[in-house]
């Protein structure tokens, strides 16, 4: 406090006092419960705007698809952390969280900026044929392979041949007019690829992702953090089934219980 006026902290997201909350200007208990689904606050919590339904469809299809991928090692994680500290769900899930990185979830937003940096000052694109977008494929891929950049959502661990989501998202964005030129040079890198990396890979789900939230209206600098909600929700998932049927002992047991001793490089100079 300075004086007679007392600081300030600017906030467009919400703000509560004894009888009311505010969430976004609007009253929380009065105007939103009940008429707002959670994609479209989360939607509307990141851009300050309100989606609009084909905005709101994409993104809810992007959720949908980085929920769950199995025992990630993301989903182990939390598993095991569970297991460790049973009073901790919350540690639990921010273990799973803290895994989301280049490798797995960070794809997200690794491939939207990718695509933003050859896209953004392109201007209108609406008239582009798919010749053109090839192009601009093909010297976005040339110049990262040339940089000796790794290319952002090409190629999956397990999906090898096709990832069964990449087709579904590029249809639903095109049904939703939203399929811009992040997803359009996304699906041109897919065409181009193997001539100048030498095989063919999948684009992946989280690749597509990236490129789907950027066509969507989503800040590039957020995207992991939708990839990371989405990801919570299966995580939960995870735990509630953890406490069911554990498998965290079993693969603490097994890993522990097989663990070799070997001297390391400086023990053998020593």
């Amino acid at each position: 406090m300075a004086g007679d006026t007392m600081t300030q902290f600017p906030t467009g997201i919400g703000t509560s006092d004894a009888d009311h909350i505010s969430l976004l200007g609007h009253d929380l208990a009065g105007e939103l419960l009940g008429s707002l689904t959670f994609g479209e606050l989360a939607y509307w919590l990141a851009t300050k705007r309100r989606p609009t339904p084909s905005q709101l469809r994409v993104f809810d299809a992007v959720l949908v698809s980085l929920a769950d991928h199995g025992f990630t090692p993301t989903a182990i994680a939390a598993r095991l952390t569970l297991y460790s500290a049973p009073d901790s769900l919350q540690g639990a899930i921010a273990a799973g969280l803290l895994g989301g990185g280049s490798r797995f979830l960070g794809v997200t937003e690794d491939t939207g900026t990718f695509l933003h940096a050859s896209v953004a000052d392109l201007g209108d694109t609406a008239g582009w044929d798919d010749a053109a977008w090839d192009e601009l494929a093909t010297s976005t891929l040339t110049a990262a392979r040339g940089a000796g950049k790794r290319i952002p959502g090409l190629g999956h661990p397990v999906h090898k041949v096709t990832d069964p989501r990449t087709a579904v998202m590029f249809a639903i964005a095109d049904e939703e007019g939203l399929k811009g030129p992040h997803l359009r040079l996304f699906e041109a890198i897919g065409r181009v690829h193997p001539e100048i990396i030498g095989r063919t890979l999948p684009l992946n789900g989280a690749g597509v992702a990236g490129a789907a939230l950027a066509d969507a209206g989503l800040p590039l600098a957020l995207l992991r953090g939708f990839a990371l909600l989405a990801r919570t929700a299966g995580l939960i998932g995870h735990l509630a089934e953890e406490l069911e049927d554990p498998i965290g002992p079993d693969v603490y047991a097994t890993v522990d219980r097989n663990a070799v001793y070997t001297s390391n490089a400086l023990e053998q100079k020593e």
